[in-house]
């Protein structure tokens, strides 16, 4: 299984299950950066109370303005950025008891903030570190690295294809302009990922980051829920 999804800060729980669900993850990097998506931010749910959440925002320079790609996009101030990253994920979760384990994700984006101010490269290092410590083994690549068609979807097929995936996890937001077409014309099928609803563990997962799971949880826990979730879209 291949999902496909543009590098998110610290992703939400709801995109980081249909991450951990694939077999391989493409990183939409050539796609325009919106100031309003989440490539470059993130909400931070306090780990008691989460329904208070803040939004930690990495101030981000686009070049080319508004048609800037995401792998174009670059950190106005890495040092401030991973002095803000530091200071408001340790405020957050450091009294987690799985610290520990939100540490090593914390730690491992720090290190790329040290020798990049590409936010593309920060929030693929955040969602690949979360995964990692997971256990999380499948592939990543990068969609600029890989020849497609121009169309939304002839794309998205070809991306899947190259890779030789047989089923492409699409989520209910990208389920509303897709052409399955292209997909059905290669021989792959279109598998629709869906969150559970109901429990205090996804009724956030569509806004907040994935760290507030992680650290209440655990990461055993949480891994066992996304193995959960990955098993219910293979039936």
């Amino acid at each position: 299984m291949c999902a496909i999804h543009q590098p998110n800060l610290f992703p939400r729980l709801s995109t980081l299950a249909k991450l951990y669900a694939a077999d391989r993850w493409i990183v939409l990097d050539d796609v325009q950066f919106a100031r309003r998506d989440y490539q470059h931010r993130a909400r931070l749910a306090a780990l008691d109370e989460p329904a208070h959440q803040q939004w930690l925002t990495l101030p981000t320079h686009l070049p080319h303005r508004r048609s800037t790609l995401i792998r174009q996009a670059r950190l106005v101030n890495p040092q401030r950025s991973r002095r803000t990253v530091q200071l408001l994920v340790r405020q957050y979760y450091g009294q987690s008891p799985h610290w520990k384990a939100v540490s090593d994700v914390l730690d491992t984006v720090l290190d790329t903030l040290d020798t990049s101010d590409r936010i593309a490269e920060v929030a693929r290092t955040s969602a690949t570190a979360l995964l990692a410590v997971l256990g999380w083994s499948g592939d990543v690549l990068d969609s600029s690295e890989i020849p497609s068609r121009p169309g939304r979807s002839e794309r998205l097929a070809d991306l899947v294809a190259a890779t030789r995936s047989t089923h492409y996890l699409c989520g209910t937001g990208g389920l509303r302009y897709l052409d399955t077409d292209p997909f059905n014309a290669q021989g792959i099928a279109v598998l629709s990922f869906r969150t559970p609803g109901g429990e205090q563990l996804w009724h956030w997962a569509r806004r907040a980051s994935s760290l507030w799971a992680l650290s209440a949880i655990g990461p055993d826990e949480l891994a066992n829920q996304l193995a959960a979730q990955r098993e219910a879209h293979l039936l």
